[in-house]
């Protein structure tokens, strides 16, 4: 799916793309404090800087989040619609052994990209492959949004995790991870993408636990725990206020959706049941043999439209809804990662402001927290607005889709005919009059024992005598 384009970073300003450097380069920078990261100027020199979480930065990787000259680039390419990298997901297979049953899916990889040996790539992925992938990209880039996974947990007894249509929505989510990870102008560069799509075998790098750096980093959230936060921006508030509400009307609407599709399917029930009925009644009814078996028809017809319906509403409808809830957590997990970083910035600017007088590496410790703070702003803005494309074109689909398959179930049921000859006018009074006769005939019923004992001769010539059939000799030769 193509990603809607992202605006353009605050931090470029009016230079040219060439000029820019981004404000984690992993090389020193001499800065004045100033809320314009456009007005930033610096000077460059060696210096180990850490992302948020304390993953080293690097400049060499065109997929790091610190070469805004690279993301820039990418996101030019996206106005065109050209792209470099297509992934698919598909042909999932059942694998058994004596420790465990699992599935695996074929991950196909074509591109023109020179960090690639080869310009195709075949390999079989599990689930777990997938997590290990996400896992990795949301520790790399922290300041990014990374999509979702389809839950990996099932309740047993409830679903079953084998079945072809479980294994086929999760194919569909799967391949969607994948190709929106591909579309992102900065994780698709990522080296742990490049792993997940080129390496036969994960489990070597599956064996390499947290780096030193990472270890060291993740403290930050520690250090800053006992600070509070003053005011999120207004802007990243607005954000966080637009997630709440979102995700209370796609619940709303997911439990609406699910209820219609409970209904639907016990209405299927009933419409299969009910198809079969008119079928073996023709066969022994003489002169109402071409309706009854014309309503059959109908039925039978109204029962595969209607199946058709909740199934696309089940399998196209509900995991997109699904989807974008999972999308919500992400989306507040880096918003929280932000208020930390931002957290970490307002304690040491406190700091430095009660310690005025000492001068002594403090003021350079702030300015890297502020850089760091503007840095998880940019990339989260710039992520927001393609979060908020993709959305867009996603609902539209989505929304569009199944307006046209409504249309569709309810044009299949309006063009089923009854055949040629048979009076409408007469023959469904006169079907619906027997139905309710017939039902109230069965045996068991209150009316049974009454016709039975009392009027069983009176009703039968009643009937005949205003409908001008003996069809009903039946129903009462059969009930004596």
């Amino acid at each position: 799916m193509s990603a809607g384009t992202p605006k353009s970073l605050p931090s470029s300003g009016q230079k040219s793309i060439q000029d820019i450097s981004h404000p984690l380069s992993a090389e020193e920078s001499v800065l004045t404090p100033s809320p314009d990261v456009g007005n930033t100027t610096s000077s460059l020199g060696e210096k180990d800087l850490s992302l948020p979480n304390g993953t080293p930065v690097g400049t060499s990787s065109p997929g790091s989040s610190s070469s805004l000259l690279n993301r820039l680039q990418l996101d030019d390419d996206l106005d065109g619609e050209t792209h470099d990298l297509f992934v698919s997901v598909d042909d999932p297979k059942k694998h058994v052994s004596t420790m465990e049953t699992y599935i695996t899916y074929r991950v196909t990889t074509k591109t023109s990209r020179t960090e690639f040996d080869l310009p195709e790539y075949s390999l079989r992925r599990r689930y777990q492959d997938f997590d290990w992938l996400r896992n990795k990209l949301e520790e790399s880039q922290p300041t990014h949004l990374i999509p979702p996974l389809p839950e990996k947990f099932v309740m047993k007894g409830v679903v079953d995790r084998f079945s072809e249509e479980f294994v086929e929505t999760r194919r569909k989510a799967l391949d969607k991870f994948l190709k929106r990870v591909a579309d992102h102008p900065v994780l698709s560069f990522n080296e742990n993408f490049n792993v997940f799509l080129t390496a036969k075998d994960l489990n070597s790098y599956k064996k390499q636990g947290l780096t030193l750096l990472t270890k060291m980093g993740e403290s930050v959230k520690y250090v800053t725990g006992g600070y509070k936060l003053r005011a999120r921006p207004l802007e990243f508030a607005a954000m966080g206020d637009y997630l709440d509400i979102f995700t209370q009307k796609l619940g709303t609407i997911d439990r609406i959706a699910q209820r219609i599709i409970k209904e639907q399917s016990e209405y299927l029930v009933e419409l299969r049941e009910y198809s079969p009925v008119y079928s073996s009644w023709a066969g022994c009814e003489g002169e109402l043999q071409k309706p009854l078996e014309g309503v059959s028809s109908c039925i039978s017809s109204c029962s595969s439209a209607l199946d058709e319906l909740t199934e696309d509403m089940s399998e196209d409808f509900l995991p997109v809804l699904r989807e974008y809830v999972l999308y919500i957590e992400s989306m507040k997990n880096v918003l929280k990662k932000r208020d930390q970083v931002q957290a970490e910035y307002e304690a040491k600017l406190e700091a430095v402001v009660i310690r005025k007088d000492e001068r002594s590496g403090v003021p350079a410790d702030v300015e890297k927290c502020q850089d760091r703070v503007e840095c998880f702003n940019a990339d989260l803005k710039a992520d927001w607005d393609r979060w908020q494309n993709n959305k867009r074109q996603d609902f539209r689909q989505l929304l569009t889709g199944t307006a046209d398959r409504n249309i569709q179930y309810y044009e299949k049921v309006g063009h089923c005919e009854l055949p040629v000859g048979v009076d409408l006018s007469v023959t469904v009074p006169l079907i619906v009059s027997l139905s309710l006769h017939y039902s109230a005939l069965q045996p068991g019923s209150p009316l049974f024992h009454y016709y039975r004992r009392n009027q069983t001769s009176k009703v039968r010539q009643t009937e005949s005598r205003n409908t001008g059939y003996e069809g009903l000799s039946f129903f009462s030769q059969n009930t004596d």
